[in-house]
C-alpha cells in the first residue's frame, strides 16, 4: 500500500478520472448515430470512439478539436452516413458542459491542502480552460496536449509535466482512469501510479483494455482523499 504523504504532488489526467467524459460522449454520439439511423449501444459506441481516437492521436500532431471532429466523421465513414458542419464540431463544442464526477471538486479541495496539483491532460487548452471552471481548485500546473504538440501515452507529455514540476520522481504521484494512456507511461518513468476505476462494476470504457499494474486502485477520488488524511 502506497501512503499519500510521502508525495508532494498529485498529477491528474482530466478527461475520465476527474470530468465525467463517458457520459459527455454517449450524450453527444448517442443522439447524432440514431438520427442517422445508426442504434448502437453505450459499451459500443465508447469503444468505438477508444479506437479512433487512439487512432488519430498516434499519428503527426492535430489539435484535439480536430481529433474529436475526425472521430465523427471516422462514425460517418464506418455506418455510411454524412455528418453535418455542426455535427463535426458536436463533441469539441460539447467539452464546455462536461461536469465533473460527484466526489470530483470535494477531494481535489481536499488534497489542495497537502499537496500540489498538476494537469496532464490530452487536450486543447482553450477547451480545459472550460473545465477548469468546473473543477473549482487552482492547479499549480496544467499541462495539454496542445503544449506538448504530442497525446499520452506518449512520454513527451509527462517529461514535461516532470520538467515543470521540479521534483523528484519519487515525490510526485500520477492519478488517471486510463491504464492504456496513463498508467502504462507513468510507470515505466518511474512514476507511482493510482488508478482510478470508476468503471470496475459497468466494465463500460471509452478507453482501451489496460495492459499494466498500477500502485494502487481506487473506485473513485474521494478514497485518495479520505487516504490523504490518514
Amino acid at each position: 500500500m502506497i501512503k499519500l504523504n510521502q508525495y508532494k504532488a498529485l498529477t491528474f489526467d482530466c478527461y475520465g478520472t476527474l470530468i465525467d467524459w463517458e457520459n459527455g460522449i454517449l450524450r453527444v454520439l448517442k443522439p447524432l448515430l440514431l438520427a442517422h439511423k445508426t442504434n448502437l449501444d453505450d459499451e459500443q459506441i465508447l469503444n468505438i470512439f477508444a479506437e479512433f481516437e487512439a487512432e488519430l492521436e498516434i499519428g503527426e500532431y492535430i489539435k484535439y478539436r480536430e481529433v474529436l471532429k475526425r472521430v465523427v466523421q471516422k462514425f460517418g465513414e464506418q455506418f455510411g452516413f454524412e455528418p453535418t458542419a455542426d455535427e463535426l464540431n458536436s463533441l469539441a463544442d460539447s467539452i464546455q458542459h462536461w461536469l465533473p464526477f460527484p466526489d470530483t471538486v470535494e477531494a481535489l479541495r481536499t488534497l489542495k491542502q497537502k499537496f500540489k496539483l498538476v494537469i496532464i491532460s490530452n487536450v486543447d487548452d482553450d477547451l480545459f480552460a472550460f473545465s477548469a471552471k468546473h473543477l473549482e481548485v487552482e492547479f499549480d500546473q496544467i499541462i495539454t496536449a496542445e503544449q506538448a504538440k504530442s497525446y499520452k501515452p506518449s512520454f513527451n507529455n509527462f517529461r514535461l509535466a516532470i520538467e515543470r514540476i521540479d521534483l523528484p520522481l519519487e515525490q510526485i504521484l500520477h492519478v488517471a482512469a486510463s491504464v492504456y494512456h496513463d498508467i502504462v507511461t507513468a510507470k515505466s518513468l518511474g512514476l507511482s501510479t493510482v488508478w482510478v476505476n470508476r468503471r470496475a462494476e459497468q466494465g463500460v470504457s471509452a478507453n482501451l483494455p489496460p495492459v499494466s499494474q498500477p500502485d494502487l486502485e481506487v473506485p473513485d477520488l474521494k478514497t485518495i482523499a479520505a487516504l490523504s488524511s490518514h
